[in-house]
């Protein structure tokens, strides 16, 4: 853990002041603001066409409806299981790092972030063990090198900017798709209003603990860091391909469809657009040098 402060600004501190006092104001009661149904329609898609990992391609037609209707369900108990692994993670990493010696400044929002996060990977859960009967396991990508501890401070909220990006491209979507039942709409909708204050915040800390992991480490160290978080980003994306899915929506060869998906150069493009946001900002702030990622 670091024993430097970080380099706070006036900005990040009318940052933090606003934003706590907005998850104030905005506060509810998850375990009283969602009405489960028994079921959700199974005739109706649960996740939206554009969101699809066959999307964009012919693979997309080929499959037909019937059988996309049975992909969306499972493509949305599995994004809203990565969810779960997600939270859990960065929860187990936020709570190390609150109150300790260089968080002092950021702490108090810590608390409103940790309560708020909690109740999303409770009420993701609670959806995938109701419709689904099961939260699919994940991996964790692990690291390829023994980190300075500015540097994985970085790497640690840079990777909880990324995740919180690449959820809240599918959240807006899917609260504003009225084809969507209400209940999926919800899910996606409360969670976007809570993840826009945790984006506001983690890009004010992510460029704070990058300015101080520049005046630490060297050029070569940096090119490590950023190929490191490149990787992860891939990693992030892929995730989403899940054979496991496939299965349970009864294609055929799940592996097969995986693999014709993450060599389909259409679908790198789609997936550019769901992460526009964050890569636009890892390159203004110099994380990245360009928006060059690796190859499957």
């Amino acid at each position: 853990m670091p024993t430097a402060a970080l380099p706070i600004t006036d900005r990040f501190q009318e940052v933090l002041d606003r934003l706590s006092t907005k998850s104030i104001e905005d506060y509810y009661n998850p375990y009283q603001e969602f009405t489960w149904p028994d079921r959700l329609d199974e005739n109706r898609m649960w996740m939206s066409p554009e969101l699809l990992t066959p999307y964009g391609t012919p693979l997309f037609d080929e499959l037909g409806e019937e059988t996309l209707r049975r992909l969306s369900k499972w493509e949305s108990v599995n994004f809203y299981s990565l969810n779960v692994h997600g939270i859990r993670e960065l929860l187990i990493e936020v709570v190390r790092r609150i109150h300790m010696p260089g968080f002092e400044v950021p702490s108090d929002f810590f608390h409103h972030f940790i309560g708020e996060e909690n109740e999303h990977m409770w009420f993701f859960a609670e959806f995938c063990r109701r419709y689904g009967n099961k939260i699919y396991p994940s991996t964790a990508m692990r690291a390829d090198s023994d980190w300075e501890p500015e540097v994985e401070n970085f790497l640690v909220f840079a990777r909880i900017l990324f995740f919180e990006e690449l959820v809240d491209h599918y959240n807006t979507r899917m609260a504003q798709d009225e084809t969507l039942c209400d209940t999926i709409r919800q899910v996606n909708r409360i969670h976007h209003q809570d993840e826009s204050r945790h984006i506001a915040f983690g890009r004010e800390l992510v460029s704070l603990l990058h300015t101080r992991m520049r005046e630490t480490v060297g050029p070569e160290r940096l090119a490590e860091v950023e190929a490191y978080l490149k990787r992860y980003v891939v990693f992030s994306l892929n995730s989403l391909y899940n054979p496991h899915v496939y299965r349970d929506a009864g294609i055929p060869d799940p592996l097969a469809l995986r693999n014709a998906l993450l060599e389909d150069d259409r679908r790198r493009e789609i997936e550019r657009r769901s992460i526009r946001k964050p890569l636009a900002f890892f390159l203004k702030t110099g994380i990245f040098s360009d928006d060059v990622l690796p190859a499957v």
